[in-house]
């Protein structure tokens, strides 16, 4: 399961693969909860990124089984 969390006023994305997307909610809620300063993930590239809890734009968790359609196609 991918998640990917934005940082406001960056461009960058933070992506992250995980058994469960509900042990990364969990981890978003405890850090927001508990004011933790830094929330820590392991991205894609296996570095440990640190995200400021006060930056975090957005968390976005794909559901599996969930088919991404890419471009354009007519309506059904």
């Amino acid at each position: 399961m991918k998640v990917r969390i934005g940082v406001a006023d960056s461009n960058r994305v933070v992506e992250v693969e995980t058994d469960s997307g509900t042990s990364v909610k969990k981890e978003v809620d405890e850090a927001f909860g508990a004011g933790s300063p830094i929330l820590w993930f392991e991205d894609t590239k296996h570095r440990l990124v640190g995200i400021p809890t006060g930056r975090i734009a957005y968390v976005e968790i794909d559901q599996e089984g969930e088919a991404r359609s890419v471009g354009f196609s007519a309506g059904a």
